[in-house]
């Protein structure tokens, strides 16, 4: 490209070279070379145009140069000059032969314009940024009005030295006069800068003009995601992503897992474990024990344990210890199916690896309770060891006495009913009026109290 750049303004200054020929009258009132220097300036100029010999031509400008020269000659070498050392790579000596020969007004001023943008394509192809500008600059303030390619240079060489807002301008230029069919890179270079320039709704803008264009582009659905994140709209950046996920977008494990995660942020965890469901079994999403563990866990959260129960009965056969088990055993109580519950809380106890192992015995313990199996439940608690298993050994001693107690009120109350009846048999018995009970309650009466004295003897 630099090369190009230097060929083109070669070219430009050597019709500069060999235009009219005519200096600045007020400076120069020569109109032609003498005999000798013509020979000298021809030879110099076939070696450079015809022969393609920079080094030749430059030997045969130095002759011209040792000679005496009046104004018209020097202002022609000079402007030759310029064209040799572009050929010869000597940029810096063509810049100064150009500004030598503005200077001394060998060059009229209707050309001078043209001279100093070939100045700025020559500082531009050296990386010199500022004088490139400076001149660029000149050639705006003497007339010069850049086409479309020119404000894309301005706009790069702006960017390069960091002045986005400049670099903005020149850029939205070259956007107006490309319009909606502008190259991509017109368009990502314009992103770049209105990030750059913390302008968020052209940005926003431009994304979806590309959008339209391709709404297949997932990089852009990503960079609109991304802009809605950054604002700290992270609900429209959800939109996006679950709109790219409906649409089959997504595609990757990352991917995937992001929406996800999206949706248990945003407190739909029953839809989140279905689509982490759905991906796993499409093999898109890995089934291991960590995302066996995350599906249980949304499930939960989202109440919906018959859902958990399989998968974390799965996480748990992974699993190289009975934690998942213990959890499985959990989610069975919270169900009440108490024989599943201790089925799964022994496999954890014999997996082993329990941060607390005296909690899973209560836990077997209050599965066998609840299925009256009280001699079962007081071992577990025994096993347990710990103030839990304590509690629930006093609470079921403390339900026995109550049962002993009241048994015992029972019989009790018969032996104080059947005395009671004796009493008012005795009155009946005065008047005449007895009743054919009256017959057996003495009994009856022997009996409760014989009843109430065994059952004080076996207590």
């Amino acid at each position: 490209m630099i090369k190009n750049v230097m060929k083109s303004a070669a070219t430009v200054a050597l019709m500069v070279a060999m235009g009219s020929g005519v200096a600045n009258a007020q400076a120069c009132e020569e109109t032609q070379f003498s005999s000798t220097n013509a020979e000298n300036y021809l030879t110099a100029e076939t070696e450079l145009i015809v022969n393609d010999n920079p080094q030749a031509a430059l030997v045969a400008l130095n002759a011209l140069k040792a000679q005496e020269l009046n104004c018209y000659e020097e202002g022609a070498a000079l402007r030759l000059g310029a064209a040799i050392k572009i050929e010869t790579e000597d940029y810096e000596g063509a810049v100064r032969d150009l500004l030598t020969a503005i200077d001394r007004g060998y060059i009229p001023p209707a050309e001078q314009k043209t001279t100093f943008y070939n100045i700025s394509q020559i500082y531009l192809s050296i990386d010199k940024k500022e004088e490139a500008l400076d001149y660029f600059n000149k050639w705006m303030a003497a007339g010069g009005v850049p086409d479309r390619n020119q404000k894309w240079t301005l706009a790069v060489l702006y960017q390069q030295m960091d002045r986005f807002p400049e670099a903005l301008r020149w850029a939205e230029q070259v956007l107006q006069a490309d319009g909606p069919g502008a190259e991509r890179q017109v368009y990502d270079f314009l992103i770049f800068l209105y990030d750059k320039t913390g302008n968020r709704a052209k940005k926003a803008e431009l994304l979806e003009l590309l959008l339209e264009r391709d709404p297949t582009d997932t990089q852009l659905w990503q960079a609109i995601a991304g802009e809605y994140f950054q604002a700290g709209e992270d609900r429209k950046a959800f939109e996006v992503q679950k709109a790219m996920y409906l649409g089959g977008m997504l595609t990757t494990e990352d991917e995937l897992m992001r929406i996800v995660n999206f949706y248990n942020s945003f407190d739909v965890p029953y839809v989140a474990a279905k689509t982490l469901e759905k991906e796993m079994n499409a093999g898109r999403i890995s089934k291991n024990y960590q995302r066996l563990e995350l599906l249980a866990n949304l499930y939960q959260v989202a109440r919906e344990f018959d859902r958990a129960i399989p998968v974390i009965e799965e996480a748990a056969e992974m699993a190289s210890d009975g934690k998942m088990y213990e959890r499985l055993g959990r989610s069975y109580s919270e169900l009440q199916q108490w024989a599943e519950a201790e089925d799964a809380l022994i496999k954890a106890i014999n997996k082993g690896g329990l941060q607390n192992t005296g909690l899973a015995w209560v836990l077997v313990g209050q599965s066998r309770y609840e299925r009256d199996d009280r001699a079962g439940a007081r071992e577990a608690f025994r096993n347990a060891n710990n103030r839990g298993g304590r509690g629930w050994l006093d609470f079921m001693r403390a339900e026995d006495n109550t049962a002993v107690a009241l048994a015992r009120f029972e019989i009790f109350n018969e032996v104080s009913d059947y005395a009671k009846e004796k009493e008012r048999c005795k009155d009946l018995e005065v008047i005449g009026n007895a009743p054919e009970t009256c017959e057996t309650v003495d009994e009856r009466l022997a009996e409760a109290q014989e009843r109430l004295a065994e059952f004080d003897r076996n207590t």
